[in-house]
C-alpha cells in the first residue's frame, strides 16, 4: 500500500472531502454547459453578419446551423473523451495514483473556462470551439476518477447517501456562483461593466477560478498513492485491455449487464437536454437571457430537493423503482417540450414549470444510477477500470444524443422534433431497467 491520508473508509471527513469536489466542478456543469455559456453562445452567434444573412455562422470554411455546430462540438469531445478514457484508466491502474489524473484534467478544465473570456465575436468563433471542447475534455476527464473514489471512501450500505450528498453540495455551490454570475449579467453596468457581453465573459474567468481553487479541499484527503503496481510493458494500451476484461465479465453479471444497457438509454436523453436546453430556450423558444438564466436557476433550486426526496424514495421503494420514476418524468419533459412554441402567451411560464420538472429528477437520476452501478460492481480492485467503463458508456450515449440531435435540427430546422425523438430513449431505458431483479444491496 502506497501513502494515504490515513483517513479510514467511512470516514465522514472522507466522504465530505470527496463530496467536496462536486461543489468545487458543478459549477461547470451549471453555468458552461448548461446556462451561461450556450445562452452567452447563441446570443453572439445571432449577431454574426453570416447568421443574420442565412441563419448560419462559418466555421472551418462551412456554413452551420450554430445549434447544430456546438451539439456536434460537444459529440466530438465526448468522442475523444470516450477514446482517451481507456488510456487514462491504464496508466492511472498501473501508477495507481488517480489524484493526479484528477489534478490534471481539474487543471485543463478550469484553465479553458477561463480562456472562453476571449470568446466575443467571429474572428474568435474558433476559441469559443476550441476551449468548449478542451474545458468539456477537463471536466469529464476528471469524473472519470472522482467517481472511482465512490467504493474507497464509503460502504455500500452508505454509497446512497454519499453520491446524493455529492450532487446537493454541487447543486448548492453552482447555483451561489450562478446568482453571482446571475447579477453581474444583469447589472452590469452597477458592476461597472459596459455591456451584460463583457459581464458574461468575466464570470467565465470566476467560473474557473473557483472550481480550481475548491478542488485544493478535496485534493488533501483522498487517498493517494492506493493500490500501487509495477509499470508494466504496454501499460499504455493496458485500459483497452481492462475494459475488454470488463467487457468480457459482463457475460458472468447480468444485472451489471442490463444496468448499463438502461443506463446508456437514458443518459443520451439526460445529457443531451442538459446541455441543450439553454440554446434551445434561446433560438427555439425566443426567450430572453435573464429568462433562461433564472429557469435554469429553478432547475437547481428544485433539484436539491429533487435529489432528498428521491433519496428517501429509494430508501421507502428501492433504487429500481425511483430510477423507473424518473425516467417516466424525463419522458413527459420531452413531451413538453415538443408542444411549447414561441407564440404561445406567458411562453416563459411554461418553460419555468418545465425547469421545476427537470429540476425534480436531475439530481435524483445521476446520484442514483451513480450509486446503484457502484453497489452493482462485483468484487474487485479495479473499481476505476469498472467506472471508466461507466463513464465510456455514458460518452457514448452523450455522442449519439447530440448526433441525433443536431442532425433532426438541421434537418427540420427545428430543435422540437430533436428533443421528441429522446422520448424514445427514455423509453427503451425504462424497459430495459424492468428486467433487473432485486438483489441485498439493490432493491
Amino acid at each position: 500500500m502506497g501513502k494515504t491520508t490515513g483517513l479510514q473508509k467511512g470516514d465522514k471527513k472522507l466522504i465530505n472531502a470527496w463530496a467536496f469536489y462536486d461543489w468545487a466542478n458543478s459549477v461547470y456543469s451549471l453555468v458552461i454547459s448548461t446556462a451561461v455559456f450556450p445562452i452567452y453562445y447563441a446570443g453572439v452567434t445571432q449577431n454574426f453578419e453570416s447568421y443574420e444573412l442565412d441563419k448560419t455562422v462559418v466555421f472551418l470554411g462551412t456554413d452551420w446551423n450554430p445549434g447544430t455546430l456546438l451539439s456536434y462540438t460537444i459529440a466530438f469531445f465526448m468522442l475523444i473523451v470516450a477514446i482517451i478514457s481507456p488510456v487514462l484508466s491504464g496508466i492511472a491502474d498501473y501508477t495507481g495514483n488517480k489524484l493526479k489524473f484528477l489534478k490534471f484534467f481539474c487543471l485543463l478544465g478550469s484553465l479553458s473556462i477561463i480562456g472562453l473570456y476571449f470568446f466575443q465575436g467571429e474572428s474568435t468563433l474558433w476559441v469559443g470551439i476550441l476551449l468548449t471542447i478542451t474545458s468539456g475534455i477537463g471536466f469529464w476527464g476528471s469524473i472519470v476518477f472522482y467517481n472511482a473514489y465512490l467504493p474507497e471512501v464509503a460502504h455500500p450500505e452508505q454509497q446512497d447517501a454519499v453520491s446524493a450528498k455529492g450532487f446537493i453540495m454541487g447543486y448548492i455551490g453552482s447555483i451561489l456562483l450562478l446568482i453571482i454570475c446571475l447579477a453581474m449579467i444583469m447589472k452590469h453596468d452597477t458592476f461597472g461593466f459596459d455591456t451584460a457581453g463583457e459581464a458574461t465573459r468575466i464570470t467565465f474567468i470566476i467560473v474557473g477560478i473557483w472550481w480550481l481553487g475548491f478542488a485544493q479541499v478535496t485534493y488533501r484527503r483522498l487517498p493517494k498513492n492506493d493500490q500501487i503496481r509495477e509499470v508494466q510493458k504496454g501499460y499504455l494500451t493496458s485500459g483497452f485491455k481492462e475494459l475488454g476484461k470488463v467487457w468480457t465479465e459482463l457475460k458472468n453479471y447480468a444485472q451489471l449487464r442490463t444496468f448499463l444497457i438502461s443506463f446508456f438509454f437514458f443518459s443520451v436523453g439526460v445529457q443531451t437536454i442538459i446541455y441543450m436546453a439553454g440554446i434551445f430556450g434561446s433560438t427555439e423558444l425566443g426567450l430572453p437571457d435573464t429568462n433562461l438564466i433564472g429557469a435554469i436557476l429553478l432547475v437547481q433550486f428544485v433539484a436539491i430537493f429533487g435529489a432528498y426526496i428521491f433519496s428517501n424514495v429509494s430508501k421507502k421503494y428501492g433504487n429500481l423503482t425511483a430510477l423507473k420514476i424518473t425516467i417516466v418524468i424525463w419522458g413527459i419533459v420531452c413531451f413538453v417540450a415538443f408542444s411549447l412554441d414561441k407564440t404561445q402567451e406567458n411562453i416563459e411560464m411554461y418553460f419555468y414549470a418545465l425547469g421545476g420538472l427537470i429540476g425534480l429528477v436531475l439530481g435524483a437520476i445521476q446520484s442514483l444510477s451513480r450509486s446503484t452501478y457502484s453497489k452493482l460492481l462485483p468484487e474487485t480492485e479495479d473499481t476505476a477500470t469498472y467506472f471508466s467503463f461507466y463513464d465510456v458508456t455514458e460518452k457514448i450515449a452523450i455522442v449519439l444524443g447530440m448526433i441525433v440531435f443536431g442532425a433532426l435540427n438541421a434537418i427540420t430546422g427545428s430543435m422540437q422534433w430533436s428533443v421528441l425523438c429522446l422520448a424514445i430513449f427514455f423509453l427503451l431505458s425504462f424497459i430495459v431497467l424492468s428486467f433487473i431483479k432485486k438483489t441485498k444491496y439493490v432493491q
